[in-house]
């Protein structure tokens, strides 16, 4: 079966379903993060960075302002605010044939939105092991 990713990916953002992830990932995921140097190689390092995510990201003031869609690949450009701060970034997402997630890079900005990101992560990824 293949997947609209971007749909699903959609459905996932909008009902918080962190439990569907596990359908949309590719076993050879890699995912980037904004604070961590090195990739996160394999479904389960990707799956346990996109748990975490949806704890600090999708909060109510969380919305995609852009889509540039091709293919294989997608951009979706986000805002939200987080303790008083604005965040802005890009989800940069490229899937295979079948539509399952095979990369997955953020990029955020300002400096102190990433700093405040790492710190909300690192607690989150710490809590679950």
């Amino acid at each position: 079966m293949i997947i609209d990713t971007i749909d699903a990916w959609h459905d996932l953002i909008a009902t918080r379903d962190v439990d569907g992830l596990d359908a949309l990932i590719a076993d050879n995921a890699v995912f980037h993060s904004p604070v961590v140097h090195t990739p996160q190689v394999g479904k389960e390092r990707v799956l346990r960075y996109l748990t975490a995510a949806f704890g600090v990201f999708f909060v109510d003031s969380f919305r995609y302002v852009r889509e540039l869609v091709g293919d294989n690949d997608a951009v979706l450009e986000f805002v939200l605010e987080i303790d008083g701060t604005s965040v802005n970034g890009v989800d940069m997402i490229r899937w295979d044939d079948d539509g399952r997630i095979v990369e997955f890079k953020v990029m955020i900005r300002p400096l102190r939105a990433i700093n405040l990101i790492h710190q909300k992560m690192a607690a989150l990824l710490a809590a679950k092991g």
